[in-house]
């Protein structure tokens, strides 16, 4: 049975080889990185807030948050530990080449173990993947998006998601492939056939979370999203003047290392640590109480809503209006009219239906009938849709922002303007 985020966020460890190589990283951006331990202490250092009473209320709601099967909590925690896991078997053959390559009576490992530059390549494009995929599953983000992805990482991440990402740098790229680390991703990726990633166990470990119809498609997928952040991983090498010797040498006062081969360095600390499920599980906690927060002190208002002076929800519709409903089960707007309100639900009655029918709708589900696109276009601005997500089976519910003969500009109801897209007319009711 898996763990509740409370017991991830309590059992983290205060003071291993983990934590260690984190802490001396740290030189490179001082102060962004707190070892948060305890579910409880988060939600303190988090929020600022010290009353017993409202952490429990932030707590429990919290707990609710993440058992949401519609939220990516659990997904992005899963994909954290899935690919640090998976990483310590990369590690083993990367190990096992390079003693392959040191002593001659093991020279046969060549033949059955991958060059350790192509394993550290594969390494650290799926930890990007799997960072890139997190974050639109914490954020929402319907289809996973490299740009908007790097566009978050480059203005927005900080605290253990950017500990995790400088530690992606220096553990998985500087260390194992030298200053040349970009350049030499890019010899991998162009050298290298697909079928060498896509057997890779934590690409098969991860591998239905990656957007694509085939193998191809997700390799291109795991492509796009190493180009969108190669410019921020140069950008941080530039910034802070890292080099492999530098990392070495704070290394060092904190873990006592016999060789200082990098290659050797890289793949132990490979084998030793889990950066990426410590510091995701820290970032999945930080995400989550602030949503436990927001919605227990806004009640969950939606977001279609306009909020008054007095806190009250001002949504535009009344009693007696008649306007269209979603059901999600037929997948369709059916007419109807409004008999309550209560706070951001409605009670309505269905046009042409017995009232055994009438029911609850939240206003997501609810929109205005006033919306007649011209001749020529399915779709008018301004018209709340629902849009399908193959990936997630999933509607989304949206604004039109623009439409084309085929395709509409949508602005996503609960998301920031970061997500907007095109989008096909089949893919819209």
């Amino acid at each position: 049975m898996d763990k509740s985020i409370i017991q991830l966020v309590d059992e983290l460890p205060t003071d291993n080889i983990t934590v260690k190589v984190l802490k001396a990283l740290d030189y490179l951006m001082p102060g962004q990185w707190d070892n948060l331990v305890g579910f409880d202490k988060s939600i303190q250092a988090i929020t600022g807030e010290s009353d017993p009473q409202v952490i429990q209320k932030i707590r429990d709601r919290a707990v609710a948050l993440y058992h949401d099967p519609k939220r990516g909590y659990q997904t992005a925690i899963k994909l954290y530990q899935t690919i640090d896991r998976a990483d310590a078997a990369l590690a083993t053959a990367a190990l096992a080449n390079k003693v392959g390559e040191k002593i001659s009576f093991l020279s046969f490992l060549n033949t059955m173990t991958p060059k350790a530059d192509t394993t550290q390549t594969i390494d650290l494009l799926l930890k990007v993947v799997v960072e890139l995929i997190a974050y639109c599953k914490l954020n929402g983000l319907p289809n996973p998006n490299p740009q908007q992805f790097a566009t978050a990482l480059a203005n927005n991440y900080q605290d253990a998601a950017l500990m995790r990402m400088m530690a992606l740098v220096c553990i998985d790229g500087l260390l194992p492939l030298g200053p040349n680390f970009l350049g030499k991703i890019h010899e991998v990726m162009t050298g290298t056939e697909g079928n060498i990633i896509t057997g890779n166990p934590v690409f098969v470990a991860v591998n239905n979370f990656i957007p694509g119809n085939s193998p191809s498609d997700k390799v291109g997928f795991i492509n796009q999203g190493f180009e969108a952040v190669e410019g921020w991983m140069n950008n941080l090498v530039a910034k802070t003047g890292v080099t492999p010797q530098s990392i070495l040498q704070s290394l060092g006062k904190f873990i006592q290392i016999a060789d200082d081969n990098l290659d050797f360095v890289a793949v132990f600390l490979d084998q030793t640590t889990n950066y990426y499920e410590h510091t995701g599980i820290q970032s999945v906690a930080r995400k989550l109480i602030l949503d436990a927060q927001s919605s227990a002190n806004l009640g969950e208002l939606p977001a279609a809503g306009k909020i008054s002076a007095g806190g009250k929800i001002s949504s535009g519709y009344a009693v007696g209006q008649t306007v269209e409903v979603w059901d999600a089960e037929d997948e369709d707007w059916y007419e109807a009219t409004i008999l309550k309100i209560k706070e951001d639900e409605y009670f309505v009655h269905y046009v042409g239906y017995g009232s055994s029918d009438d029911d609850w709708i939240e206003e997501e589900d609810v929109r205005d009938r006033n919306y007649s696109p011209s001749e020529d276009y399915d779709y008018a601005v301004g018209q709340k849709v629902k849009v399908w997500d193959d990936e997630e089976e999933e509607w989304y519910t949206a604004i039109i922002q623009e439409v084309k003969r085929k395709k509409c500009f949508v602005h996503y109801l609960d998301y920031d303007s970061s997500y907007d897209e095109w989008v096909d007319n089949d893919e819209i009711s």
